[in-house]
């Protein structure tokens, strides 16, 4: 019988991308089994990695535009333009906490501005579908900077512009959507969200998020009234605007202005990359999933990559089989047996630091002999049942 084996492995970070991890693997693959037939798809969830994995594994470019960074001053930012012309951003190439030193981090003063002109960017290349990650903001302005610069206006009760950072939320009065952008009307927003937080209260943005982005407790308590006053004044302005809806408080209020003012759809970041890499074809007729990613442990069985693909196997094909390998597995990563992974196989071959092992050419050998031995285990097993079944007959 001719294997089926389809491979999808995250990004090694820091050694080996996407792509880089899975050719690698099915290089192996078709070594040991000349005759299979190998897919490779890219994994990501949304996250840091999803703009590479997504342009490298679906032939698509991508695009870098100097935006106004968190801070106000200009970063170089990109965007992935897909061959179907989606358009895939990660909302932390242009208003990432890593952008902004420790000493500078305060969500009062950081905007969302720079995302709204990536998407505009994109809107000039023609894109009206868009796959967004919105994880690692170190903002807390409910999206009001990527609104401004899609065109909306938020206003003081004077009619002067209230500004586009956090601290704008609190002197907000009115919302003129008028100059928004036509065309926004014609696009279809897919957010990779994972974060379920509400906008406001003990569980909400400035309460949970606030101070890793610099907020003491007396700016938390400014920003989670500011964002309920907003809120309100959102939920005016579009009729949909729920401040205790799941992922509401995803990003700094991203959620919110995601869901309520471009009707967007929030997701788990995995499933919509597993949709827009369509590999739910592949799976279905598979006899075997390979899949994994740099470190395993106990996040990866709460929706990563890894575990999200091996879940969708097993929905899609009660036969498949489900190898993950991986450069190191702290021993909580053992809950991933429940999402579906039936084995997990770390690669490292001998003792070494982990700068060595973290080097490309180290990290490409040790991954294909891993999977080498992971394939001669399963030819040698399915050999011995096809025996046993022969002795059987025969008796």
């Amino acid at each position: 019988m001719q294997e089926h084996i389809v491979v999808a492995i995250d990004s090694f970070k820091g050694s080996l991308s996407s792509m880089a991890a899975g050719e690698t693997a099915a290089a192996a693959c078709r070594h040991v089994l000349p005759q299979a037939e190998v897919e490779v798809f890219p994994l990501a969830d949304g996250g840091e990695g999803t703009v590479d994995a997504l342009t490298e594994g679906l032939g698509g470019t991508q695009v870098r535009r100097m935006v106004t960074g968190p801070l106000g001053t200009p970063v170089q930012a990109r965007y992935g333009l897909l061959p179907d012309h989606t358009a895939v951003i990660e909302m932390a190439d242009a208003a990432g906490l890593t952008l902004v030193p420790e000493e500078k981090r305060n969500p009062l003063a950081t905007t969302t501005f720079g995302l709204g002109e990536l998407v505009l960017a994109a809107l000039d290349r023609g894109c009206r579908e868009f796959l967004i990650g919105i994880g690692g903001s170190a903002t807390n302005d409910c999206g009001i900077g990527m609104l401004s610069a899609l065109g909306w206006r938020f206003l003081q009760a004077d009619g002067t512009p209230a500004g586009v950072t956090g601290a704008a939320l609190e002197t907000i009065a009115s919302i003129d959507g008028a100059g928004a952008d036509p065309r926004l009307r014609a696009c279809r927003f897919r957010i990779a969200c994972d974060v379920k937080n509400p906008l406001c209260g003990p569980q909400g943005c400035a309460a949970v998020f606030g101070p890793q982005k610099g907020a003491t407790p007396e700016i938390v308590a400014r920003l989670d009234a500011a964002a309920g006053h907003f809120a309100q004044l959102a939920a005016q302005e579009t009729g949909r605007a729920d401040a205790g809806r799941p992922g509401a408080g995803a990003a700094g209020g991203l959620g919110l202005a995601f869901s309520s003012f471009l009707g967007a759809e929030l997701a788990s970041g995995s499933r919509l990359c597993l949709s827009a890499v369509g590999v739910q074809r592949a799976l279905s007729q598979a006899d075997l999933l390979i899949t994994g990613e740099g470190r395993m442990d106990g996040q990866t069985a709460m929706g990563k990559g890894p575990a999200a693909i091996a879940h969708l196997a097993h929905e899609l094909n009660g036969r498949i089989l489900v190898a993950a390998v991986c450069g190191c597995a702290l021993p909580e990563a053992a809950a991933v047996h429940a999402q579906g992974i039936d084995a997990y196989f770390p690669i490292l071959q001998q003792p070494m630091g982990a700068e060595e092992a973290m080097q490309e050419q180290t990290a490409q050998q040790n991954l294909s002999q891993t999977v080498t031995q992971i394939l001669r285990l399963l030819m040698a097993a399915r050999a011995q049942g096809r025996g046993a079944r022969q002795a059987g007959g025969e008796a």
